[in-house]
C-alpha cells in the first residue's frame, strides 16, 4: 500500500480533512499525554515529542518512503505550524467564551 504524504499534510477544506483530523488528534491527545509522560518520568521537557517524533517518522522510512519525502512533509508542516504560531502571536491569546 502506497503512503501519499501529501494527502496526508494537506489541508482540502472539507469536514472530512484528513490533515485536520490528524493536527486536531496530535494537539488534544499526543501533546498532552507526551508532557505529562516527560513529569512522572523526570524527562527535560520536549524530550518525549523530539523522540517519539523521530521514531515516529523512521517507521516511514521501515515503509520505503524515501527520506526526501518525508523531510518535505515535514516541512510542509513545520511552516503551516509557524504561519500559525504568527498568526497567534498577532491575534493574541484566544479569549474566553463568557
Amino acid at each position: 500500500m502506497a503512503i501519499d504524504l501529501k494527502a496526508i499534510v494537506t489541508h482540502d477544506s472539507t469536514d472530512s480533512c484528513v490533515a485536520c483530523r490528524a493536527q486536531d488528534i496530535a494537539a488534544q491527545v499526543l501533546v498532552p499525554a507526551a508532557e505529562a509522560w516527560e513529569a512522572s518520568h523526570g524527562l527535560p521537557r520536549h524530550s518525549v515529542a523530539l523522540h517519539g517524533a523521530a521514531e515516529l517518522l523512521g517507521r516511514l522510512l521501515q515503509a520505503g518512503i524515501d527520506r526526501e519525502e518525508v523531510e518535505q512533509a515535514m516541512t510542509t508542516l513545520l511552516d503551516d505550524i509557524e504561519a500559525q504560531l504568527a498568526d497567534d502571536a498577532t491575534i493574541g491569546p484566544a479569549q474566553g467564551t463568557a
